[in-house]
This record gives C-alpha cells, structure tokens and sequence, in this order.
C-alpha cells in the first residue's frame, strides 16, 4: 500500500490540484444549460440563458466596452514594455536606473485596490483644477495600462535577456544603422514575447473588476463590472452564459496561440537545421 501510494501519489496530486481549479468552472458551465435559476439541482437541458444573454443590453454594452478597453490598453502595455524592457536590458548604467526598474515593478505588488483608490484620487483633483479627465473608458483605459505593463515589461525583459546579441551586432557590422537594427533585428526576434505581452495586458484588463469600479463614471461599465452587479443582487444564469462564453473564447485564443508557439519553434528549427547542413557541405 505504503509503495502504491508512493508510486501513484504525484498522479494523485496533481488531479486534486486540477479538481480544485476547474470543477467549478465545470459546474458553472453545466448550471449555464438549466431549465430553472436553480443552482443546486440540473432540471433540464436548456438555452433560454443564453437567448437571455443577447436580450441583455447590459450585458452586451459591458462586452464591448471591455473589448475595446482590453484591446487599446494590450497595445499601449505592450509598446509601453518594449521601450522599458530594451531600456533595462540593453543600459546596464544610467543615472536613476534602479528607481525606474522599481517604479515599473510596483503595481506588480501593489494591491489593485490601492491602485484605484489613489488614481481616482488623482484623476479628481486633475478634474478640479483643469476640468479634466472625466472619468470613463479614458481614466479606465489609463489605470489598465498602468498595471497591465508592469506585466508586460516582465515577459518581453525576460525574452530581450534570453535573446542572442551577436544578431544586433553582426547587423551592425554590416552597416545598419541603431534604429534599423532595433526594427529589423530586435523586434522580429522578441515578436512573440511582444504578443504573449499584449495577450496578457488584454487578460488582465478584461478581467479587472477593481481598478474599474474606482475609475469608470456614470454610463460606463466593463463586463466584470455588470456581472459583479448581478452576482450581488443574487442568483442569474444569465452572467453563468456570458462567463461559458468568455471561456470559450479564451481557450480558443491560449490553444490557438500555443499552436502557432509551435508550429514557429518547428520552423525556426527546420531553417536552422538547413543552414547547418549547407555550412557543412561548403565546408567539404
């Protein structure tokens, strides 16, 4: 008994762990096709949530709102991180360069609520004294991005760290100029850190429900923030539909994403492949 479990007890382990982070997404999903609002009992196999889902012009507003918010801030975190990422990788050496890596670092360990609070704090004094900004998608789209980055600047960092200088350098030996090597050479090679970055900027961003609740104004809700509405008010199956269509649609992207991973690392190691065949037969 004592070797089975030995044997067996990683197998075991790790199927609990998996139990306690997808059962319930398990529930949610198979509660989303009840016939009834019961959420402790499946009456019957039924669509009405979802026919209730594209009825909801709450729900539908908070989606496209939230799209557009996670769309332009993955950009703007992603074109932010690169220029902060190259800085800190590539100047080991320049005056404030440890108060800049820390600043950029923060809100990986600030609390999102402290976030909110002191740029709400922020946008109302700006408001007082210039009348400006007024919040909504603008001031949510500025939170975002503040957080979102300091994501993003980790994965391209670590992407700039790993990449092979003698690339950037033989371009350079051939003539290119600082820039041309930075769009020619630099970008090309850290592409996918660029997109894992922007992917997890937009994640993040579509999911926030705090730094949005402190930063939106009158008439502007995200999808998290409409279905945080619903949930306190009680049970909706409704929010069950939107959250089975929500995961969904990440799957489809993440499975999507690690093809393409892929499909480019067997490519790039196809090419490598050939070109160290034609260096041998030129050498004999």
């Amino acid at each position: 008994m004592i070797r089975f479990l030995e044997k067996h007890l990683g197998k075991f382990w790790l199927v609990i762990v998996f139990a306690f982070l997808y059962l319930p997404l398990v529930f949610m999903i198979v509660f989303s096709f009840n016939s009834t609002r019961q959420d402790s009992r499946f009456t019957g196999f039924s669509l009405r949530w979802y026919e209730a889902l594209f009825n909801d012009i709450r729900i539908i507003e908070g989606f496209w709102t939230s799209l557009k918010v996670a769309t332009t801030v993955g950009l703007l975190s992603a074109t932010l991180a690169i220029f902060a990422a190259f800085v800190l990788v590539r100047y080991r050496r320049f005056p404030g360069r440890s108060m800049f890596s820390a600043m950029v670092s923060a809100p990986l360990v600030m609390p999102e609520v402290i976030i909110g609070l002191s740029l709400l704090l922020l946008f109302v004094g700006s408001q007082n004294l210039f009348g400006f900004p007024s919040r909504g998608i603008g001031t949510i789209i500025i939170g975002h991005t503040l957080f979102g980055m300091a994501f993003a600047v980790v994965v391209i960092q670590s992407r700039l760290q790993d990449m092979n200088r003698s690339l950037e350098e033989a371009a350079m030996d051939l003539g290119a100029k600082p820039y041309q090597v930075f769009f020619l050479v630099t970008l090309p090679n850290i592409s996918q850190a660029i997109l894992a970055a922007f992917l997890l900027s937009f994640t993040l961003s579509f999911d926030d429900v705090v730094i949005a609740e402190f930063l939106s104004g009158p008439g502007v809700s995200t999808l998290p923030q409409v279905i945080y509405g619903y949930a306190r008010r009680g049970i909706n199956p409704t929010i069950y539909a939107a959250a089975t269509l929500l995961i969904f649609t990440v799957t489809v992207i993440v499975v999507s994403y690690a093809l393409w991973v892929a499909h480019s690392a067997r490519k790039h190691a196809r090419e490598v492949a050939a070109a160290q065949r034609g260096e041998l037969k030129s050498l004999t």
